[in-house]
């Protein structure tokens, strides 16, 4: 049976932990907070039912002027290096853990994000912005409708607060649900201190990777075997970023969850017109997170949590011997998922050149990089259909020709393989322009915007009817549109 706020059962693991992994504290409350929005399907995650959050509690709970009954609230401690620079201590510096719902099917923790300031803010306001806000809200569910590893959203509150940015906006607060909010930060922060990162390591190992306890006690083989499992997760959703074009943004090491999901949506970007070296952040002035090179940034980032397991005394080149499997890893996931997209049953020798290929005919192009892949499903039974799309029809029938000689090998059916590459290639992802929409009817407090993205990018393999235009190349104005760190 579906529960209240007050029902819910809470627990505090992270709180658990001695008091310098983070700081106890309540939010700032805002001005006459409003509820815009609530995620019907997150909520039932939480074992919270549909009519709880209509109600008082809830709006209490997610505006941050009362406290989740039984939570510990908090904002944790941690460091990183923020674009490739040590950046020293950091933290959530506008965020608050709320405590750890006991869900039907697993334990999420609540974060309330753009709740005000903490001990970690520095020079921050710990406000953020209703954009901003916005798109994290419709990002997470974006990428768990793409099945892609993710924190999730609860809630999205508004009120009428300035917030001092380029320009004067107003503030919001995101209700964030995540197994964990533990980052390769948490441990770069502990990496001179072995008594507080040994507790760390444990607290992480014993809570979501107990498979790497085998032996009974605990060992430098199971933290070894936990850096496994790391670079496997990340490897994977690195993998999944790239074929579906998304593009994070923002990879500090700050940034990148212990668990392998994509958290902290700032000026992330799902790419129209396909470039190799796309860089979605208007503030990455160097391309440093560029689309081409996430993996190879992953790797890095992962080099600086494997350096911070030093500090437990754990042999270098044992560390290095795991982090070695990061390419396999990568290419596996990477190798399959373009199989789906391609419409191909294994990948053979042969096939890398096909899809580099592949990328630089959509890279020479400009062409739109979903509805490429989305299209290429009839490409070849209606060629011409397929090649008319490309202002160079030559190159464009050059590869097709290659690639339809390809399918040939496996002599599948048409129909088999049509259904593969409509379940891999989404009709729709949240393009800026579309998010954008959803922002500006929310500054006048229409959330109608939201509701219809999130019907569509649950689904986003399903093509609905009537909704056309959400499926469709963005308009010409939509290249004009920037987003950067500033949030």
């Amino acid at each position: 049976m579906l529960a209240s706020v007050k029902q819910l059962q809470v627990v505090n693991s992270f709180a658990q932990l001695p008091r310098v992994f983070y700081t106890p504290l309540q939010p700032q409350v805002l001005s006459n907070p409003r509820l815009l929005h609530a995620n019907v399907d997150v909520a039932r995650l939480l074992g919270l039912s549909e009519t709880a959050l209509s109600s008082q509690d809830f709006l209490d709970v997610v505006s941050g002027a009362k406290p989740l009954p039984d939570g510990k609230t908090l904002a944790a401690v941690y460091s990183g290096h923020q674009f490739g620079v040590w950046a020293g201590q950091l933290g959530d510096g506008r965020a608050h853990l709320l405590g750890e719902v006991v869900g039907p099917d697993g334990n999420w923790e609540l974060q309330l994000k753009g709740s005000g300031r903490t001990p970690y803010s520095r020079m921050g306001d710990g406000r953020a912005v209703l954009r901003s806000s916005v798109r994290e809200y419709l990002a997470s569910e974006a990428m768990a409708g793409l099945g892609i590893p993710t924190s999730r959203a609860l809630a999205l509150v508004v009120s009428d607060d300035p917030v001092y940015r380029e320009t004067v906006e107003t503030a919001a607060i995101v209700t964030r649900a995540s197994p964990s909010f533990v980052r390769f930060g948490s441990f770069e922060h502990w990496s001179s201190s072995p008594e507080n990162l040994r507790l760390l390591a444990d607290y992480v190992i014993d809570h979501f990777y107990p498979e790497c306890r085998i032996e009974g006690g605990k060992s430098d083989d199971d933290v070894l075997r936990f850096l496994r499992s790391v670079v496997i997760k990340t490897a994977q959703l690195v993998a999944h970023w790239q074929t579906v074009g998304f593009c994070h943004g923002v990879m500090n090491t700050d940034n990148m969850s212990i668990l392998g999901l994509t958290i902290d949506y700032g000026p992330y970007g799902f790419m129209d017109a396909f470039q190799v070296n796309h860089i979605c952040n208007h503030s990455d002035t160097q391309g440093r997170y560029a689309w081409n090179a996430q993996p190879s940034v992953a790797h890095w980032n992962l080099y600086r949590l494997a350096s911070s397991l030093l500090g437990l005394g754990i042999d270098a080149e044992a560390l290095k011997g795991e982090l070695a499997h990061f390419e396999s890893d990568f290419l596996q996931t990477y190798q399959g998922n373009l199989c789906k997209k391609l419409g191909l049953q294994q990948w053979q020798p042969g096939d890398e050149s096909l899809v580099d290929d592949w990328w630089g005919l959509l890279h020479g192009q400009r062409a739109d990089f979903t509805l490429s892949f989305r299209e290429l499903a009839a490409a070849p039974q209606q060629p011409a259909t397929f090649v008319a799309g490309f202002d160079d029809k030559s190159a464009a029938q050059v590869w097709l020709d290659r690639y339809t000689q390809r399918l040939d090998q496996e002599a599948r059916p048409v129909s088999e393989r049509i259904d593969q590459m409509n379940s891999a290639n989404p009709v729709y992802v949240l393009r800026n322009h579309l998010a954008q929409g959803a922002i500006e009817a929310a500054e006048k407090g229409d959330a109608s915007e939201i509701d219809t993205l999130l019907k569509l990018l649950r689904n986003p393999y399903t093509e609905q009817a009537g909704y056309e235009a959400y499926a469709a190349k963005p308009p010409e104005h939509a290249c004009q549109l920037e987003v950067s760190c500033s949030s």
